[in-house]
C-alpha cells in the first residue's frame, strides 16, 4: 500500500516469514546482511558509531545508480522493532519495522517507509514515483523474506552451526 500526502509517500509491506521472530529481527538489524537480500545494493560503508547501535550510521552504496543513502540507526528494540532514518539529496525516509510472533517459527514482518521530499520538484517527482516506490519496497521485503527463510531452514538442517 502506498499513500501520498502533501509532503511525501508512505509505503507499508506486511508479510509473514517462516522463521522465528528472534532470528528475523537479528538478521534484519544486522546491516552487513543488507547486500545479501537487497538486489540493488552493492555494499554498506560504516560512517560512525558501533554498527547496529542507536546513533550509528552507514552509507548504502547502490550497484547501478547514484542513490547512496546515509542510514542512521534510530532505535533497536529486539526482537520487537527497528527504526532507521535514511537521507539522500533532498529526500528522507523513516523506516519502522515491527516483528510480531505468530507462532514459534512464524513471524509477521511489518515494514513502514515514510518518504519525505523537500522542494517542489522533488515532491512532484516523489508523487509521480509512488508506484515505483511501492514496488521497490515490496521487492526488498520479499528479498529479505527469502533470505531469512533460507537462514532459518539452514539452522534447522544443521543446528550445530551458526546461520549468521
Amino acid at each position: 500500500m502506498a499513500v501520498a500526502d502533501e509532503t511525501g509517500v508512505r509505503s507499508v509491506v506486511d508479510i509473514e516469514i517462516d522463521a522465528p521472530r528472534e532470528l528475523v529481527a537479528e538478521l534484519y538489524s544486522d546491516a552487513s546482511n543488507n547486500p545479501k537480500w537487497m538486489d540493488d545494493l552493492e555494499r554498506n560503508e560504516p560512517i560512525s558509531g558501533v554498527p547496529g547501535e542507536p546513533g550509528s550510521s552507514y552509507r548504502m552504496v547502490s550497484r547501478d545508480s547514484d542513490m547512496h543513502f546515509v542510514v542512521t540507526v534510530v532505535s533497536v528494540q529486539l526482537p520487537e522493532n527497528v527504526r532507521l532514518h535514511l537521507e539522500w539529496k533532498r529526500s528522507t525516509v523513516d523506516i519502522n519495522v515491527d516483528f510480531i510472533q505468530l507462532d514459534t517459527n512464524l513471524t509477521r514482518f511489518v515494514s513502514t517507509e515514510d518518504f519525505r521530499f523537500s522542494g517542489f520538484l522533488p515532491r512532484l517527482g516523489g508523487l509521480l514515483a509512488r508506484s515505483a516506490i511501492r514496488a521497490a519496497h515490496r521487492r526488498h521485503m520479499e528479498g529479505f523474506k527469502r533470505f531469512a527463510e533460507r537462514q532459518s531452514h539452514a539452522a534447522v538442517a544443521s543446528p550445530a552451526t551458526n546461520p549468521r
